[in-house]
């Protein structure tokens, strides 16, 4: 029992937390990369792209401040500054409140959560294939037999890419880019979102051990569920990466044939 209540506790972990950070750190080192292939045009291409993303970046932080009943003390959605900063969300919260405290992870990751739920709304509305490709991959997701989920990816993937004959693909990318290029998660996002991450964990792993000493098929249901979100997590967590990969591309290109004249 005690290695079954540690498998479910490690998928679980793997499938929230582990995703959520791993594809969050991909992910920002291709939007520095972006924008660094532009080299001086660079901050313009950032603020241009600034005035959709980090709108949505900022108000993911307020919609999970207000989720967990921190108080919002400042907010700027956008603004032109030296020092980089395009926008920020400060909030205060009760430190002895146990469910405050845990928001501090939603909170922090919060752009990474809300903009992986819009590409899976824009894509629900442009991408109706790959939608229900990536679906059909979550629904069949066994926490017994993983061995078939990177084949199942590779699979939604080349439904996505077969929809590029479409415009409506090319709409899907050209938002998703915009939306993805500001997902990443700033110094101040991380740090807040590693104050409540301690408490999720505890929390988590309490359920378990609770769950594992009533029922070994409620604790298997339990980690079934974490599983099944955690790979539609990861169809679409992996598909801002891919948009981010291909908008590297895009820049690299820009860098290739501009660049050149210029040096």
């Amino acid at each position: 029992m005690v290695a079954q209540i540690a498998l479910s506790f490690v998928l679980q972990v793997v499938f929230t937390v582990g995703l959520i950070f791993l594809f969050g750190w991909l992910i920002s080192l291709c939007n520095r990369r972006f924008y660094a292939n532009f080299g001086k045009f660079g901050r313009a291409v950032c603020y241009i792209t600034g005035i959709v993303g980090t709108p949505v970046h900022e108000l993911s932080h307020a919609f999970f401040c207000v989720l967990f009943g921190h108080r919002i003390t400042e907010m700027r959605l956008f603004r032109i500054s030296d020092d980089g900063t395009l926008g920020y969300v400060n909030h205060s919260y009760d430190r002895k409140n146990l469910y405050q405290q845990t928001g501090n992870f939603f909170i922090g990751v919060a752009p990474i959560v809300v903009i992986s739920a819009l590409l899976y709304g824009l894509a629900c509305w442009l991408l109706p294939d790959f939608i229900a490709a990536v679906n059909a991959l979550a629904s069949s997701a066994d926490v017994e037999s993983m061995e078939g989920l990177f084949a199942g990816m590779g699979d939604v993937f080349f439904t996505f890419f077969v929809s590029a004959a479409q415009w409506q693909w090319w709409v899907f990318l050209a938002v998703g880019l915009l939306l993805s290029l500001h997902m990443t998660l700033s110094g101040a996002d991380i740090r807040n979102a590693l104050t409540g991450l301690v408490i999720l964990l505890f929390l988590l792993l309490l359920t378990d051990i609770v769950l594992g000493a009533v029922s070994a098929a409620g604790l298997q249901t339990f980690t079934g569920w974490f599983v099944s979100a955690g790979t539609c997590m990861l169809c679409f967590l992996s598909l801002a990466l891919v948009v981010s990969l291909l908008g590297v591309g895009f820049s690299a290109l820009f860098r290739f044939l501009f660049g050149r004249k210029r040096a």
